[in-house]
């Protein structure tokens, strides 16, 4: 597992494997996340970028009776 170093102004370098993995580009944006004890950084992709991304699947919900 690859770790980074917060530089004095608070500023971590993306490793290169995680970025190339992540298809990580120089000024794109990424949301930012407090869970728990960790950070999670999550790249914001174009909706154009997310089309058919759920392509096969399954959308079969077991509902209530009332709910039919």
């Amino acid at each position: 597992m690859p770790t980074v170093t917060v530089s004095p102004k608070y500023q971590v370098v993306i490793p290169r494997e995680v970025r190339d993995a992540m298809k990580l580009r120089p000024g794109q944006k990424v949301a930012v996340f407090r869970y728990g004890s960790r950070i999670e950084l999550v790249p914001i992709r174009p909706m154009r970028e997310m089309r058919g991304f759920l392509k096969g699947i399954d959308t079969t919900v077991e509902r209530d009776e009332d709910r039919v």
